[in-house]
């Protein structure tokens, strides 16, 4: 790897500008998107792939999805599948020709073209939590969302190199009406973060006005919009067996204009899916892949993903556990059909805790490293998320990209080189049975970048870390939160620009924004 990527500085939420000496911000590893180099774990063999692959088929086949969208009806009925009132049944030939024209690897590019993102292959990218409508810090405690939490989080979204694209709302900002937040939200995004953005499915208008500031932000024209994917959205399944109507509108509207489209069921092992982790993988596969197959009829080779959130449910209480065993298993296996498939795939960074605590970081590390071993390429809720999916912390948020970062370096070619110099003969001659590592020519050519430095794990012994306080690790987190909130510089953005996305705003309002039940 080259010497820049393993030297560390600071970058983004200041617009590169030096940091002052008195700064409390971290040190942290430069903007370069990983690529993982590892052999994913498969937990199946070759029987065990055909095994849920046909349990797949069958179930479009024999039992079907049910296209809650009666334009999505229609063009299957168009495609030859077989349609009965909201019912759809896929066979093996039509499905398989559908996932034959997606592409396995596609590109997101964002207003800054520096961001730009490849999706697939063994590329590995890490964003932050989306949709909690909760919020929690140590000094707040837990609230409802608000604008400016939301904005906070944008600011945290663009501070940290290890988060490469910006997911849906970090918070929920229930302060803002239904009907326009939608453009509020997605102007601080435009404005905060120069990373790619995310549209929610929620029918027409919403995903129509994203697709168009995203365009506006880019100093695009429509056609080049429409070449290629630079805005990205995610649709969720109603696990069992169904997809509703503004989510197929959305990921239709998306499909048509070539902007990326994530189809990730959401599948509790025990209450909306089968107990046993083949049958939950085999239900959310057959979900995903009918919608995919949808969008490929309707615009062969446009950028689609598959995502998984096969996780289990708690057998005592009913309430969704994450970061266990079977999740890691679950994401394992539907990695390992997701390479069978040839699509790239999603998971995420998840826990069921309510606090930044132990149990938050051992559950949302064993989901993290499910991604590494998983192969998964995009990763969704990889800083922040808790109380499975309720609560958003910037405490944890700030835990959580220092383990991105642990993988980051991990993924380093540096770490497992064998070059003569790095296997070190001379220096292990020159030291020899009685000396040590620290002093030599070796070591002290290669001190500064040999190991991963943190930015918020204390390496003292216990006596100094008392005599400093004794300062728990989400404190520190706290601390430093708060100084990347005060010292944040948006990324530069050209005023015409600016300007434009205000009046396309202002004129949106007008006209009511998107329609509500309220």
């Amino acid at each position: 790897m080259a010497e820049a990527s393993t030297k560390r500085r600071r970058s983004g939420g200041r617009a590169g500008n030096a940091r002052r000496t008195d700064s409390l911000l971290p040190d942290q590893m430069p903007w370069n998107p990983p690529v993982n180099p590892d052999r994913p774990t498969e937990p199946l063999d070759a029987d065990g792939v055909q095994a849920i692959h046909q349990g797949c088929l069958r179930i479009l086949s024999e039992l079907g999805i049910e296209f809650l969208n009666p334009e999505a009806c229609k063009i299957l009925k168009e495609a030859g599948c077989k349609v009965e009132g909201t019912n759809v049944k896929m066979d093996e030939d039509f499905v398989m020709e559908m996932l034959s024209h997606a592409p396995e690897t596609f590109t997101l590019t964002p207003r800054n073209t520096d961001r730009r993102l490849t999706v697939g292959g063994k590329h590995m990218l890490f964003g932050n939590v989306s949709s909690p409508p909760n919020a929690w810090d140590m000094e707040r405690g837990k609230r409802s969302g608000d604008f400016e939490t939301y904005k906070e989080f944008l600011k945290l979204t663009q501070f940290f190199n290890c988060i490469h694209f910006a997911g849906g709302y970090p918070v929920e900002p229930i302060d803002v009406h239904a009907s326009v937040r939608h453009l509020d939200c997605l102007y601080e995004k435009l404005v905060l973060t120069d990373k790619a953005v995310h549209a929610y499915s929620l029918g027409r208008e919403r995903v129509e006005d994203v697709i168009e500031m995203t365009r506006i932000a880019g100093g695009l024209s429509h056609a080049e919009m429409d070449k290629s994917s630079h805005m990205y959205t995610n649709i969720n399944s109603v696990s069992p067996l169904k997809h509703d109507f503004p989510m197929l509108e959305g990921a239709m509207i998306c499909a048509r204009r070539n902007q990326a489209v994530i189809v990730t069921p959401f599948t509790l092992a025990g209450a909306m899916a089968p107990v046993t982790m083949s049958g939950a993988v085999a239900l959310s596969l057959a979900e995903g892949l009918a919608a995919i197959a949808l969008l490929q009829y309707i615009n062969p080779g446009c950028p689609v993903a598959i995502g998984t959130f096969t996780s289990n449910v708690d057998m005592k209480t009913g309430a969704p556990a994450f970061g266990t065993p079977e999740y890691i298993r679950a994401t394992q296996m539907t990695g390992q059909m997701a390479r069978f498939y040839k699509l790239p795939m999603r998971s995420s960074g998840v826990c069921a805790a309510n606090v930044p605590d132990g149990q938050a970081m051992w559950e949302t590390s064993n989901s993290l490293w499910a991604s590494v071993q998983s192969g998964t390429n995009v990763v969704y809720h990889a800083a922040g998320w808790l109380e499975g999916g309720l609560i958003a912390s910037p405490e944890k948020f700030i835990m959580d990209c220092e383990v991105l970062q642990h993988i980051q370096r991990y993924f380093e070619p540096a770490t497992w080189a064998t070059s003569e110099g790095d296997i070190g003969f001379d220096a292990i001659k020159e030291v020899g049975p009685d000396g040590h590592y620290f002093g030599c020519q070796h070591t002290q050519d290669r001190y500064e970048t040999a190991f991963y430095q943190p930015m918020i794990s204390d390496w003292s012994n216990f006596e100094a870390w008392d005599l400093n306080g004794g300062v728990w690790t989400a404190e520190r987190a706290h601390k430093m939160y708060k100084a990347i909130i005060n010292e944040f510089e948006a990324p530069s953005l050209d005023p015409a620009i600016k300007d434009e996305l205000q009046a396309f705003v202002a004129k949106r309002k007008e006209e009511g924004g998107a329609p509500t039940d309220f």
